[in-house]
């Protein structure tokens, strides 16, 4: 199948300046670039924030005027999709010539998305996965999901998708990837703990698919001067100390995890390595027993309200 170079970003935004975060990001992409990569991977929610820290005045049957206050600074620097926002990040993804993934803050509404967007090297947009489960105080500020956005995208470099941070931790989702034969899982997170490189080579391992893991190092000095967080107003405090890593089908770290700063990791992929792999193992095809388990998967939109005559066909219905 041929050998990619691919690279993921660990750095921060500039939280909630969303202009100066699209220009960071142009910047980091070409950067990637310059290292030969094809297919390049930023962090979680990194245009224009992972608010790390944050509890947006959210105490049990009330909110603070201060806290809605910096959910609405959140949801300014924000994106729709398609908007002028993103179509800056499809052409970051045309000027360096590259596949970019990207984590985003969506705005639809009045409610914002964690979400992935995915764009093609002559930047057009190709699609977009939303976070299904928000984990903690993240639902607080973030909406969910469903499975009309969980898609496998076929592109020349191979199948391409992406899993959010937790998500990662529910095997249903896990396999929903697998039957879709993803080649390149992409996994944007906000856990830096060193815990979190266990659990994506034990899913490029499940999977038998290349897994690029990508983490913000996020410091307080990056964040506005009225960020109020522990542990407290050091500048270079690090709230996110990265943790990125790129993993083979085989489980091997093909590059990190580095919790040493902002870096741009990248490493040769050979896509052979995921025929190999699956000599053995083929979770979605001869190690199943569909006789005993079988998933069944959503993908019809569900949105709260429907307009015309009737209920949509239910998928589930034979």
């Amino acid at each position: 199948m041929g050998v990619i170079k691919a690279a993921v970003v660990q750095d921060a935004p500039v939280v909630f300046d969303l202009e100066a975060t699209l220009e960071k990001v142009k910047r980091l992409t070409l950067a990637a670039a310059e290292t030969g990569a094809e297919l390049v991977v930023f962090p979680e929610a990194f245009v224009s924030a992972y608010p790390k820290g944050l509890d947006f005045g959210a105490r049990m049957g009330s909110r603070s005027a201060k806290g809605r206050e910096d959910f609405r600074r959140y949801f300014d620097s924000g994106i729709e999709v398609p908007s002028p926002a993103s179509a800056r990040l499809a052409e970051a993804a045309a000027g360096a010539g590259v596949h970019l993934v990207i984590g985003v803050i969506e705005r639809e509404g009045g409610t914002l998305y964690c979400t992935v967007l995915f764009f093609s090297p002559e930047g057009r947009y190709l699609g977009k996965h939303r976070k299904l489960m928000p984990t903690a105080m993240e639902r607080v500020v973030w909406g969910y999901g469903d499975g009309s956005t969980m898609p496998v995208l076929q592109t020349p470099l191979g199948r391409l998708g992406a899993v959010i941070c937790w998500e990662n931790y529910m095997p249903l989702m896990r396999m929903s990837m697998y039957g879709k034969g993803i080649q390149l899982y992409c996994a944007p997170t906000a856990d830096s703990r060193e815990t979190w490189t266990s659990l994506v080579r034990a899913i490029a391992l499940e999977g038998r698919c290349f897994v690029l893991s990508c983490c913000q190092y996020l410091k307080r000095a990056d964040c506005p001067e009225d960020y109020q967080v522990e542990p407290g107003d050091d500048p270079e405090a690090v709230l996110m100390k990265g943790g990125s890593c790129i993993v083979s089908p085989f489980g091997e770290l093909l590059a990190g995890p580095d919790h040493q700063g902002p870096a741009i990791l990248s490493a040769q992929l050979d896509l052979d390595q995921i025929t190999r792999a699956k000599y053995d193992f083929d979770v979605a095809g001869h190690y199943a027993r569909p006789d005993v388990f079988r998933l069944y998967v959503n993908e019809r939109p569900t949105p709260p309200v429907v307009y015309g005559s009737g209920e949509p066909a239910d998928p589930f219905e034979d």
